[in-house]
């Protein structure tokens, strides 16, 4: 649910560059990607496709307090990270104004 409204979020923002870009949920990446490490998400830019793992962000993720803001905000912070990979942008340009009172 987290993914599919941080992506709904980001198409009202980016409307045009993710009008037909799919999100995908997988429990875990088929093959070992380019990166040390296990992937949280692929980017497949000419399919207009991410690909979320749902097994990696779930376990690997290191949170300071374990409750459900702060998975939320990791899981977020993954979408927006994917989405900034598809794009070519750093994630804090995505969404400049989200996070200005925090």
């Amino acid at each position: 649910m987290t993914i599919a409204s941080t992506a709904e979020y980001l198409r009202d923002v980016w409307p045009s560059e993710l009008a037909d870009v799919v999100f995908e949920v997988a429990a875990m990446p088929a093959a070992l990607g380019a990166s040390p490490g296990v992937d949280r998400w692929r980017v497949f830019p000419n399919e207009n496709r991410v690909v979320l793992y749902r097994l990696p962000i779930e376990r690997l993720s290191h949170l300071h307090h374990h409750d459900d803001l702060h998975r939320r905000m990791m899981i977020e912070t993954c979408v927006f990270r994917a989405v900034a990979e598809l794009l070519g942008k750093d994630p804090w340009d995505l969404a400049p104004d989200r996070y200005r009172n925090h």
